[in-house]
């Protein structure tokens, strides 16, 4: 369909950016009349997903349904806005391989910062044994062999993150300032 929307997904691990900078994108996209919805993974989960754990197969799962419900609104014409911390290539792929157009953008930050960030208290929780299969920690994250953007939000500010996302995307054609 050639009036697809694009799909912008961000990954990374928790305590990165992926939902603060997913925000202030869907903030500057609605701005600019932008039709978009923002699927967070931790809602999305709690809505869509409570029957899953946190193996492999279902975080599988879960970042194949949010690939399915991306690539529905997509094109239907409403960009999605997936954050995610979707921790397997392969499923990733998949995923993004449903929707027409897309932008993988994996945000990082070396794990000290992200300990050091811990905005959920997971890291410290991994460290002191009471939580098991933290991505990033016990469980792997496999970053992207090619994504479209890196952004390493120890480094860039989130201005400067939210410009480079927008950049891309109006590469595709979907983004006017």
């Amino acid at each position: 369909m050639l009036n697809s929307a694009p799909v912008v997904w961000f990954t990374g691990l928790s305590g990165a950016g992926k939902s603060t900078i997913a925000r202030r994108v869907a903030d500057k996209l609605r701005a600019s009349g932008t039709s978009l919805e923002w699927l967070d993974g931790d809602e999305v989960r709690a809505i869509v997903s409570p029957d899953l754990g946190f193996s492999r197969a279902d975080r599988d799962i879960q970042v194949t349904r949010l690939g399915y419900i991306a690539s529905l609104l997509a094109r239907n014409g409403i960009t999605a806005i997936v954050s995610a911390i979707s921790p397997y290539e392969e499923s990733r792929s998949k995923a993004l391989a449903m929707c027409q157009r897309s932008v993988l953008v994996h945000v990082d930050a070396p794990l000290s910062v992200l300990e050091a960030r811990d905005t959920k208290g997971l890291y410290r929780r991994a460290r002191e044994g009471s939580l098991r299969g933290l991505t990033g920690v016990d469980d792997p994250y496999e970053a992207p062999c090619d994504p479209d953007l890196s952004i390493d939000t120890s480094q860039l500010t989130i201005d400067d993150a939210v410009t480079k996302v927008c950049t891309a995307l109006a590469r595709l054609g979907a983004y006017v300032d």
